[in-house]
């Protein structure tokens, strides 16, 4: 009896088992990340975008703002004011990459001295991963049995010919899957992959490619509310880890154990990470929150006035402008419905 007490299954979608209902989860989820992709590397060619040399801000418009908000090198010298230039679609949403792991109950964490051995790849996409979908250049150890923790120790009933034989069941199941997954998305992707192949603006378009540029701009954006959506749905199952100290994530039941060093007290720490269970969305996928400017041709913003601008992510600053609909979820943090005033009457409001 005593020892049927120390026996406990390991956390979470746990076991190493795939979770049935989420395997076609993740295939939609990969499929609306490249739809993604591919849909903001088009609209960076149409839709200016600027970002900050000495720090991580993004501006969505053709002229930088002024609100000073710089936290780079020797910010205070320029009175935190920001040093713009060209952007493109890599600085609208980032995606923070994390270790693959072959066995993420086997083996949950990768030590120090394999960091260069071990694939490094996005964090979602390791979260798809480990939830059904299957790559030739990723392997990943699939169960039909659970996964016990005996005393310390991990105990895996299943036999070398029962994971062979499932790993082909699942690489069988997978390939539908994905051939299946959010068609809707891939199709209108793929029709306007093309769209626009020189640098242009807005303002250089015909009637016709604005109507292109606005339909990529739906679909864009229905794909990063695809893959946001999908996301929270595995990270309720899949365990997902990030450093209270450092800006890192790891897509497994554990954290890594690299070593890192210029963190915060990570001395007393011996550079290790301290892993905490992510419980947002923003810890899988950097949105890149932007200041929301009505008129991309408009005056900079006015550090003076920065309490009358709205912020969006820049997925949807970008998809707006391209002549999506504003989703209603962000339209208060927009600020449609605030007029703020001239630089001139500044004074003169309360």
């Amino acid at each position: 009896r005593g020892r049927r007490r120390r026996e406990k299954r390991v956390r979470h979608s746990p076991v190493g088992l795939l979770v049935a209902e989420l395997v076609e989860v993740a295939h939609r989820v990969y499929v609306a990340r490249n739809s993604l992709v591919s849909g903001l590397s088009q609209l960076a060619r149409a839709i200016p975008g600027l970002r900050c040399e000495l720090c991580n801000e993004v501006h969505i418009v053709y002229v930088g703002h002024e609100i000073r908000t710089c936290i780079g090198p020797r910010s205070g010298s320029r009175s935190t004011m920001h040093v713009w230039r060209g952007g493109g679609a890599r600085d609208v949403v980032f995606f923070p990459k994390c270790f693959h792991l072959y066995d993420r109950v086997g083996k949950p964490r990768v030590g120090h001295d394999e960091r260069f051995s071990v694939p490094h790849i996005p964090a979602i996409v390791e979260l798809c991963i480990q939830a059904g979908v299957d790559f030739a250049k990723y392997p990943t150890k699939g169960r039909t049995k659970p996964v016990y923790c005996i005393e310390g120790r991990i105990v895996d009933f299943e036999s070398v010919v029962e994971e062979v034989e499932n790993k082909i069941e699942l690489s069988s199941k997978n390939t539908k899957a994905l051939f299946y997954a959010s068609p809707e998305l891939a199709r209108h992707v793929e029709n306007l992959s093309n769209l626009v192949m020189n640098n242009s603006n807005l303002d250089g378009l015909t009637e016709e490619e604005r109507n292109k540029v606005r339909d990529l701009s739906s679909h864009t954006l229905e794909a990063w509310f695809e893959m946001i959506s999908g996301a929270k749905k595995m990270m309720e199952k899949y365990g997902v880890n990030t450093c209270g100290y450092f800006p890192k994530v790891q897509v497994g039941l554990e954290g890594h154990k690299l070593r890192m060093r210029k963190a915060s007290k990570h001395q007393s720490r011996n550079g290790l990470h301290v892993w905490q269970e992510a419980t947002i969305i923003d810890d899988l996928v950097g949105p890149n929150y932007v200041w929301h400017v009505d008129d991309l041709n408009g005056s900079p913003l006015n550090n003076n006035l920065k309490r009358y601008y709205g912020k969006a992510p820049a997925v949807v600053e970008l998809c707006v402008h391209g002549g999506a609909l504003v989703p209603n979820k962000y339209k208060s943090m927009m600020r449609l419905d605030v007029v703020s005033p001239d630089r001139d009457e500044v004074d003169l409001v309360a």
